[in-house]
């Protein structure tokens, strides 16, 4: 049973609010539906949930606007709902930040396993990632530091830097394999597992973001570096801290 997970689901439909309450609750989940932003910025407020699916199509809502809003100010798992057709905002949705999306119509069990698997990436880690510096949980690299025990990124002055969970995960795959090109698809797999489509752009949008909290000049990355054909290759030498 998952009962410590509490999940709020945003979406104008109440027949679909409903149908997924009713089915995750049957998996074990602490679930609240909302219908309209404020009811779900006052829920974040009172009794925040550990993940939150959002639908970005509500009538007079900016669904994307509420998934900053989310980002902004506090942590937990986004899965956004598109239409189908919806690939520009898949795009945003995930340059907002958010961990997952599922497009509709969609399949109950596809997005439980989603949702579990968003969830196994944001829960806090008691042990360590391994890396191929040992079982060490800090990390430098170019003057930053990674707590992986923590889930930390900590910049060069000292700073906590927010990252998803998805980028999180993409940096730990890096430093794991520090100098050598890494494809598309293993980041995928690294970052995502079993539940990775091939909309591959995912990779590049939270490669992306990375750059834009980590290098000096985003646009002339000199830590993640692109490979043409090939992939993405960490540059900086990663020590223990």
């Amino acid at each position: 049973m998952n009962s410590a997970h509490h999940i709020a689901i945003l979406d104008d439909e109440v027949d679909i609010t409903l149908l997924l309450g009713n089915y995750l609750q049957s998996h074990g989940y602490r679930v609240t539906q909302v219908h309209n932003g404020r009811a779900l910025m006052a829920l974040m407020s009172a009794d925040p949930p550990a993940l939150v699916l959002l639908d970005l199509g509500l009538p007079g809502e900016d669904g994307l606007s509420i998934a900053r809003q989310l980002r902004e100010h506090w942590h937990c798992g986004l899965v956004i709902v598109t239409g189908l057709g919806d690939s520009v905002d898949k795009i945003v949705g995930l340059e907002i930040g958010a961990d997952d999306y599922v497009t509709k119509p969609f399949d109950l069990r596809e997005l439980l396993a989603r949702i579990k698997a968003v969830l196994r990436r944001t829960a806090p880690s008691d042990a360590p990632t391994p890396t191929l510096t040992g079982t060490r949980s800090k990390l430098r690299l170019a003057g930053w530091e990674l707590d992986t025990a923590a889930r930390r990124l900590i910049d060069p002055q000292g700073h906590d830097v927010a990252l998803t969970s998805g980028e999180f995960d993409l940096l730990c795959a890096f430093v794991q394999h520090p100098g050598r090109v890494l494809s598309r698809d293993f980041l995928l797999e690294r970052t995502r597992g079993r539940e990775a489509g091939p909309f591959d752009r995912t990779i590049d949008v939270q490669i992306g973001r990375l750059r834009k909290k980590l290098e000096v000049d985003a646009d002339h990355p000199q830590i993640i570096k692109s490979v043409r054909g090939a992939g993405y290759i960490l540059v900086p030498l990663v020590t223990p801290a």
